[in-house]
């Protein structure tokens, strides 16, 4: 066995969004984000067909959800469950710093 590390790998500068598979399983997948200034594009909306549990391990992010006015605002430590089918965009990602999410997709 070997350890690996979340925060290994990731280049100092982002022009994109760097998505990279953690583990791979039946039912559910695990996945790191890195995002710097990302966010969804104008009139694109997320509608995944598995749940998808995320955590921000740095940095911060705002989410909005179709339904809902507010976004919800995400730091350092915050996760939070977004049901399949629940659409939702990033609306913004920190500027100054990245963003490190690790997020769980997982189905019923």
């Amino acid at each position: 066995m070997k350890a690996e590390n979340l925060f290994d790998a990731i280049p100092p500068k982002l022009t994109d969004e760097l998505f990279s598979t953690i583990h791979r399983a039946k039912n559910f997948h695990i996945e790191r984000i890195v995002s710097q200034g990302h966010c969804s594009p104008p009139g694109f909306w997320y509608d995944q067909i598995e749940h998808e549990w995320l955590i921000v391990l740095e940095g911060s992010a705002s989410i909005q959800f179709q339904n809902e006015t507010e976004p919800v605002e995400l730091h350092r430590g915050s996760y939070l469950n977004i049901p399949a089918h629940v659409r939702h965009r990033v609306l913004q990602t920190s500027s100054n710093q990245q963003t490190v999410w690790l997020t769980i997709h997982y189905g019923d």
